[in-house]
């Protein structure tokens, strides 16, 4: 009952501050300010790091290994726990928090809105996912003119473009993105497109063209369709058997794409930078080659950016890094879109928006009014050019100072270092999971990723001297456990 009377008077501060004509930022800095005075004191100030652990062990299930601290807050690019222990934080809430901690203008919007509107449903049109969709579609075209292919092809109107979809997550934005594109396969073998013998078999059976190629390396979420184009066995086993009609192919191998990408596959998926996989950039070939293949046999070109894209790469999108005959026809994006409010999205071209009609998908909460209104306040942010060339300095910056601090254990305990932006891995010939837990005690948080890689995901706005602290560290890290390592 405290918890609801302390958020009741937080609303009631934050709708009477805006209703006096405050702007929405010096109305979340009057929170900020009873909030420290003590009159909005947090529930949880109450409650010991064991009891909240217990707690989450009693009632919680147990699908995750958490380390025993329990984080409270945070600002720009540190987090704290309920001992007051600081720490850098160099996963984002893994690739999420591009903003950083604790962000004023995230802050003053959630709280604007969390006034007027949080939800309504796709029952009705609200004001702010339109909004959002313009403005990815029209910073996506207008940060690749080069692209005329894919989600960047005109319309048979000669002026339409890509469209949205809005979800609640990454998994959700991959899910969409599948089931569009076997809708999509079903048109096309319905227009007997692909020559004669070949057309004649799948107008028999539209539903013969719904085949799914992904690769090794890959991560698509986790939930059964997702899940089933994610080629881990740690991941798939204890679930199978997965969706039929899905194979898998060698991550940056051209050589096998004629074999697994034939007249029966609807749809390609594939991260032009894997993340959980390691770390691992497309060859420029190969993303070549996959988009030559796709039109030859009209499948669906389906980018994964859910982490690579959204300015982490130090371009709005990592394909934006490749040439243009690498263009997909859907992006899936996802985790930095609202700086950890829950919001995903699929980005379609025209050819793919124009087969699904009303009624072929939905969502209760996707595109709802706080989720977009925040998404335009953090994707506005991020698709500045100077915003973008700042997170390829501290990318240049960040790898650097790895190389540099690193170069004694090169070739031995570090294998390689690798990534762009502020996107980076450096892979250990071991199991670097006690690299990630000494950090930590040193106040670092690092994420793992595939082949013994420590994934760095930094809020997209940290200062160069927090990424010069978090290299020290590591560099400090693997100094110190070098010996047990020979």
């Amino acid at each position: 009952m405290g918890s609801l009377i302390r958020s009741t008077t937080s609303l009631r501060i934050l709708a009477a501050s805006t209703r006096q004509g405050l702007s929405v930022r010096n109305s979340y800095a009057l929170h900020r300010k009873y909030h420290a005075s003590g009159i909005l004191k947090s529930a949880e100030s109450s409650q010991s790091a064991s009891q909240i652990i217990n707690n989450a062990d009693t009632f919680i299930m147990k699908a995750y290994s958490r380390p025993d601290i329990v984080l409270s807050h945070g600002k720009g690019s540190y987090v704290y726990d309920t001992n007051n222990n600081e720490y850098l934080d160099f996963t984002a809430g893994i690739a999420v928090v591009a903003l950083g901690h604790g962000n004023a203008d995230v802050a003053a919007v959630v709280a604007d809105q969390a006034t007027k509107l949080v939800h309504c449903s796709n029952l009705y049109h609200n004001i702010w996912a339109p909004k959002l969709a313009h403005d990815i579609v029209t910073a996506t075209t207008e940060a690749y003119p080069q692209g005329t292919q894919g989600i960047y092809a005109k319309g048979s109107d000669g002026a339409s473009g890509p469209r949205i979809f809005f979800t609640n997550s990454g998994t959700e934005a991959n899910e969409g993105a599948l089931k569009f594109a076997r809708k999509y396969g079903k048109h096309v073998a319905e227009s007997g497109s692909l020559g004669k013998s070949t057309s004649e078999v799948l107008r028999g059976d539209p539903n013969l063209k719904c085949g799914i190629v992904s690769f090794t390396g890959g991560f698509h979420g986790r939930s059964m369709g997702a899940l089933s184009v994610t080629a881990n066995p740690k991941y798939q086993k204890p679930f199978a058997p997965l969706i039929p009609g899905v194979t898998t192919a060698e991550f940056n191998r051209t050589s096998e794409l004629g074999t697994f990408v034939d007249e029966r596959t609807c749809a390609v998926i594939v991260e032009p930078i894997q993340g959980e996989g390691g770390i691992n950039a497309a060859n420029v070939e190969f993303l070549q080659a996959l988009r030559r293949r796709c039109d030859q046999v009209g499948a669906l070109l389906i980018y994964d950016e859910i982490q690579c894209g959204i300015g982490r790469s130090g371009k709005l999108w990592a394909h934006q890094t490749y040439p243009s005959d690498c263009s997909p026809d859907i992006v899936t994006m996802a985790k930095p879109l609202a700086n950890g409010i829950p919001i995903g999205a699929i980005m379609v071209s025209d050819k793919v928006a124009n087969v699904i009609s009303v009624g072929d998908h939905g969502t209760t909460f996707g595109g709802n009014p706080l989720a977009c209104r925040v998404g335009c306040t953090v994707f506005g942010q991020i698709k500045e050019s100077g915003f973008l060339s700042s997170v390829e300095t501290a990318g240049k910056v960040l790898d650097q100072e790895l190389k540099q601090a690193l170069a004694p254990y090169t070739g031995k305990i570090v294998v390689d270092i690798r990534g762009s932006g502020l996107l980076r891995g450096i892979q250990f010939s071991n199991d670097p999971s006690k690299i990630v837990g000494l950090a930590r005690e040193k106040g670092l948080l690092l994420v793992g990723a595939g082949k013994n890689t420590i994934r760095l995901v930094p809020p997209l706005n940290t200062p160069v001297s927090d990424i010069k602290k978090g290299a020290a560290i590591i560099a400090e890290c693997v100094k110190e456990l070098a010996p047990e390592w020979n």
